[in-house]
């Protein structure tokens, strides 16, 4: 039989669609006190992959095979099989190709599921350009991909690890945990914490309530939390660090810093550039610094004044209520102006010759103390105050 050009051209076109299509299969079985179902599925290795999902968690595996399999895991809680068939029947599973994106969705079409959940587990090529994985309250898990990873879910927990081209992740209130990451990351949380092992590129962090913790830092750091504490070990940029309340713990920062807390605790290692900390009520420890602009409404200050090899500027280190201690090292050249507002029964005191110090006021009334003096030539100024409390400085090794 003579087949016209259009029929010819027809079949050619669904062979080429062939290599692309869904090849899924499902299986129910009986688990313990309810019903399980799972489906199994293969498509086509693409560049991209997209994964929509109304319920049940993600997984997502990084690997050596050329195709990308996935096998969804369905539960109804419910003794009835035909309760049990009629629930995965309102749960479509869909996985389809178009250019170079796979999609894999799984929509909820009946009411408001009753005991049900799921669970969607994902094997990719590791070559994957991008990911994109979504679920309106599972949690995600995706680890050994190249390329960027993209994850968004209503509520549950993440986990990332071993991803090459950076991470964007936002949940509505579950934790985020982040192991190695090559590329810039941003992180987003309702009220869960946040940890974060290593990333060589940038890193935004924000929760609404949790504590952070973040290990190295390859560049920048902003770090943001509605009330939680936060620790940053080591960072390579500039790191800019806020919480509502809870303590700030930061160990090398190669940059400048900014950091401010409602009423926590400050203390910083070193940092390469000018540091500007502010905490409503905690102390302030500050070692290894070229400057710093130091604030707290009551508390003990301490500072290390060191020559980083960098500019220098002006510092200001001030405290409402509280004991100040300015150590200050050998080739480091400051002008010194300290003072101590209420000075009845407080004292400066200095390791430097240079720094000349005075008091006004009688014995029966308010005395005032004041210390000036140029260290090394002098240089950008150090302003030092207390409004009741002791002022220390003191040399400092190299």
């Amino acid at each position: 039989m003579k087949r016209s050009p259009q029929f010819v051209g027809l079949t050619f076109a669904v062979a080429l669609l062939v290599p692309l299509a869904l090849a899924q299969e499902s299986h129910i079985s009986r688990d313990g006190g309810a019903w399980s179902q799972e489906i199994t599925g293969t498509l086509a290795a693409v560049k991209n992959l997209r994964v929509k999902v109304d319920a049940g968690s993600v997984i997502l595996r990084g690997g050596q095979q050329q195709a990308i399999n996935y096998m969804v895991h369905t539960r109804a809680k419910t003794s009835s099989e035909q309760d049990a068939r009629r629930q995965f029947e309102n749960f479509k599973v869909s996985a389809w190709v178009k250019g170079d994106t796979a999609w894999i969705t799984g929509d909820w079409q009946g009411k408001p599921p009753r005991h049900f959940s799921g669970e969607f587990t994902i094997n990719v090529p590791r070559e994957m350009a991008w990911v994109k994985l979504e679920t309106d309250g599972g949690g995600i898990d995706a680890m050994g991909v190249t390329g960027k990873v993209d994850a968004a879910s209503g509520g549950g927990a993440m986990r990332l690890d071993d991803i090459g081209g950076g991470v964007s992740a936002e949940t509505g209130g579950g934790s985020i945990e982040v192991g190695t990451i090559t590329g810039d990351i941003g992180l987003r949380t309702g009220g869960g914490p946040i940890e974060v092992h290593h990333a060589n590129g940038k890193i935004v962090a924000e929760t609404g309530g949790g504590g952070v913790e973040i290990q190295s830092a390859g560049q920048d750091a902003t770090i943001e939390t509605g009330g939680g504490s936060i620790e940053l070990r080591q960072c390579n940029g500039k790191a800019k660090v806020s919480t509502g309340g809870g303590s700030i713990d930061l160990g090398d920062i190669n940059g400048p810093v900014d950091v401010d807390t409602g009423g926590g605790s400050i203390h910083l290692a070193s940092a390469k550039g000018h540091v500007r900390a502010q905490t409503g009520g905690g102390g302030i420890e500050l070692y290894g610094v070229p400057s710093a602009h130091v604030e707290t409404g009551a508390g003990g200050i301490v500072v290390k004044l060191v020559n980083t090899g960098g500019e220098r500027s002006d510092s200001m280190i001030e405290t409402g209520a509280g004991d100040i201690t300015v150590y200050i090292a050998p080739d480091v050249a400051v002008t010194v102006r300290a003072s101590v507002e209420l000075g009845n029964g407080h004292r400066i005191t200095s390791d430097f010759p240079d720094i000349h110090i005075s008091s006004e006021g009688g014995p029966y009334g308010p005395k005032t103390l004041t210390a000036d003096g140029k260290l090394n030539g002098g240089g950008p100024v150090v302003k030092i105050h207390t409004a009741t409390g002791d002022i220390c400085l003191k040399r400092a090794g190299r």
